[in-house]
């Protein structure tokens, strides 16, 4: 389906910011759970949808912002090629807009990049009602290149993303899944030690005394590689038949699934460790090379899923005392240089993000202002008034 609104959205802009009325930009409504509370009317835009030009010998394509996640995969499996992040879904009805406001990446995001390395260009309306174009379809063109990739994690607090351009790669050739029992400390310094050397890594995740970590490239990289890292060690090996991207992100896979199936559920957050949506789930950024991460107020360690090869800790909150757990897990994540977002569950009306310092903060608010002046799109997704 291919369906162009922009002029039909602008309408419903130009009328809010008259009436100073806030508008909750809606897509699949996939990622609704994550955030603070969102304020205002919805302004409906998975009608807005359609892949506008994809270039396979290019690397890229342009699709319209309520372009189904799913539809744009297809359309690049067929050619063999892939969003190289791994965007997580969280639902069939994801959109690429979706996907790139919440600056999400899966497991690859270490070895492949973040959202967004890949964003080259994107047509934005902004709290004014007019429509801008940033960037372009080619790496080389560095018109509003930054602009566009400021779209990227402001969960659409600087406007409505209308088109998107973003850089495509080839499919791997081959993928495999190695898995080694060992401690977390040992995993995390194994993995900051291979990431400093030519493996074809593309994921790597220590879990309940068990590291997976994944190879992708051609079939003699990575036998070359396997060799490299200690697969006769290792307690499982699996080869897979295909790449995880192409697993229906609605799908209920095992608890505990193995191979490619166990990338898929760790990126859409289907492994047993992320039942429980009602319960405070902590995602915190550290540096990878962060060897404990240790809560003041614990007694005894808590249960933690690493991902990125040990930049990315999924841990509980304590649900006891929710306010006085989110002051020692962010005191903990400052200790380590890293930050911590409350990711679902818990209170939504408080400070889901790590409270930015008060030059960055300000700083914040200036871009906002820039691009919003009335606070009109999805105001305090984020932060209070922005």
């Amino acid at each position: 389906m291919d369906n162009d609104s922009s002029e039909a959205l602008r309408e419903r802009v130009r009328a809010a910011i008259s009436d100073s009325a806030p508008l909750s930009i809606v897509g699949g409504g996939s990622k609704g759970f994550s955030g603070r509370a969102p304020t205002g009317d919805p302004l409906e835009v998975a009608g807005h949808r359609g892949i506008v030009s994809y270039e396979p010998t290019e690397l890229v394509i342009t699709a319209r912002g309520g372009t189904p996640l799913a539809e744009v995969r297809a359309a690049l499996a067929e050619r063999g090629q892939m969003l190289a992040f791994e965007p997580p879904a969280f639902g069939a009805d994801a959109t690429l807009g979706g996907c790139v406001a919440a600056g999400l990446s899966g497991p690859a995001r270490p070895y492949a990049g973040a959202v967004r390395d890949f964003m080259l260009g994107a047509k934005v309306m902004n709290g004014r009602g007019e429509i801008l174009r940033f960037g372009g379809e080619v790496m080389k063109n560095v018109a509003g290149y930054d602009v566009s990739r400021l779209m990227t994690g402001a969960w659409g607090t600087l406007g409505v993303l209308l088109e998107l351009s973003l850089k495509v790669l080839p499919r791997p050739k081959a993928i495999r899944t190695l898995v080694f029992e060992m401690e977390a400390g040992e995993a995390i310094e194994r993995c900051n030690a291979w990431a400093a050397k030519p493996f074809p890594i593309s994921a790597a995740c220590h879990f309940q005394g068990r590291l997976r970590v994944r190879l992708a490239g051609s079939a003699s990289a990575i036998d070359a590689a396997s060799r490299s890292l200690g697969a006769n060690q290792a307690i499982d090996a699996v080869d897979h038949e295909r790449s995880e991207i192409d697993l229906d992100p609605a799908s209920e896979p095992a608890p505990e699934p193995e191979g490619e199936h166990f990338w898929a559920a760790l990126r859409e957050q289907k492994l047993a460790f992320f039942a429980g949506e009602a319960e405070p789930l902590w995602r915190i950024s550290l540096p990878p090379g962060t060897a404990r991460f240790d809560i003041d107020d614990d007694q005894t360690p808590r249960e933690c899923l690493i991902d990125w090869g040990g930049g990315l800790r999924w841990i509980r909150g304590d649900t006891r005392n929710e306010a006085q757990d989110m002051a020692s897990i962010r005191l903990a994540a400052t200790r380590c240089k890293g930050h911590a977002t409350l990711f679902r569950g818990g209170d939504r009306q408080g400070d889901i993000f790590h409270p930015l310092p008060a030059g960055l903060h300000r700083l914040h608010e200036r871009i906002k202002a820039a691009f919003d002046p009335g606070a009109i799109f999805n105001r305090g997704r984020m932060y209070r008034g922005i």
